[in-house]
């Protein structure tokens, strides 16, 4: 006699809680779905070949706006945007940023009501996401999980020119390949930011939409380039001696392991060995405190800078120069 096979005995707390967390997880793949597209891009590889690749990107505005990923356009012009409901448009590149792997594309046909742009520095290890990506084409994939980490470092560069995104949310959402360029969104549907890398099985990580990410996806609507500030150091966080912790009240500094020659860094006299504590009137810990800075308003404006060297505490002023990158 064959026996019944009975479900999982669930509390009704427990399934309560199911129920939420589908209803929370459907609700925002309903309303972002329509709204990532898939992208296709051709390539042109060394001996004038084309090869095709696929991303996905979120419309952000009411007028054919779409963000993705640098590396998902490369260096294309223009390419081919899918949206969930079989729809298809051409679009060109407005822009696009490989040290912070963010680009704009504007659609030339009709696009879906834009995206809720959220703000991802309010988000809290733990909490609950939902990645939507379009990858190949196949009308929308949505994965959820939390947040694993906040504040990770994601190398980027473009030729000689490097750099490292800040502030890269981690999320076990599963990413999959194409998803690139596609939404990381609260519960609430708002994009928080966008997926850019498959870091490991199980590990997924996105550029953040903050103040940063929303200057550079500014600059790249107004001029279709970011341009950056350039100091010319390199360094390492350190802790400060206890003097100068209950001075200060911080308890990190910057440690400079390198001066460029001939940069602003070295012009204004700093030196390696020198650990740098604060930069305007801002705090550095780390290089990527730093680097935040770093932004087109900070070019040829003089920046005023402190330093411990040995037992003292030496200021001056560095004029940060553009960062000139070789694409």
């Amino acid at each position: 006699m064959a026996e019944t096979l009975s479900g999982p005995d669930r509390s009704g707390e427990e399934q309560a809680a199911l129920d939420s967390y589908s209803r929370t997880v459907t609700s925002v793949a309903a309303e972002l779905t329509p709204k990532v597209a898939a992208l296709n891009v051709a390539h042109r590889r060394a001996g004038g070949r084309f090869v095709v690749g696929t991303g996905s990107a979120v419309v952000f505005t009411d007028d054919g706006f779409l963000l993705t990923n640098a590396h998902v356009v490369g260096h294309a012009d223009a390419g081919t945007a899918a949206f969930a409901d079989g729809t298809t448009t051409p679009f060109h590149v407005i822009g696009a940023d490989p040290l912070s792997d963010l680009a704009v594309v504007r659609a030339d046909g009709p696009t879906p009501p834009p995206a809720r742009l959220g703000e991802a520095d309010a988000l809290r290890v733990g909490q609950l996401v939902v990645a939507v990506g379009n990858p190949l084409g196949l009308t929308g994939s949505v994965t959820a999980g939390v947040v694993s980490a906040l504040g990770r470092s994601l190398p980027a560069g473009t030729g000689r020119a490097t750099r490292v995104i800040d502030d890269v949310v981690q999320t076990d959402a599963t990413l999959h390949p194409g998803s690139s360029g596609g939404a990381l969104a609260t519960a609430d549907g708002r994009v928080v930011g966008i997926n850019t890398a498959i870091a490991d099985v199980g590990l997924g990580l996105a550029i953040p939409v903050n103040g940063t990410s929303r200057k550079i996806i500014a600059a790249l609507l107004a001029t279709g380039r970011v341009r950056r500030a350039y100091l010319g150091i390199a360094g390492t966080p350190s802790p400060l001696p206890p003097p100068v912790r209950a001075r200060t009240g911080r308890r990190t500094g910057l440690r400079i392991a390198e001066v460029v020659t001939a940069s602003p860094a070295a012009r204004a006299g700093l030196r390696a060995g020198d650990l740098l504590l604060t930069a305007g009137d801002a705090p550095v810990t780390s290089a990527q405190a730093l680097q935040r800075l770093m932004l087109e308003d900070a070019i040829g404006r003089p920046l005023p800078l402190t330093a411990l060297r040995g037992d003292a505490l030496v200021d001056v002023v560095a004029v940060p120069a553009e960062l000139v990158t070789d694409d």
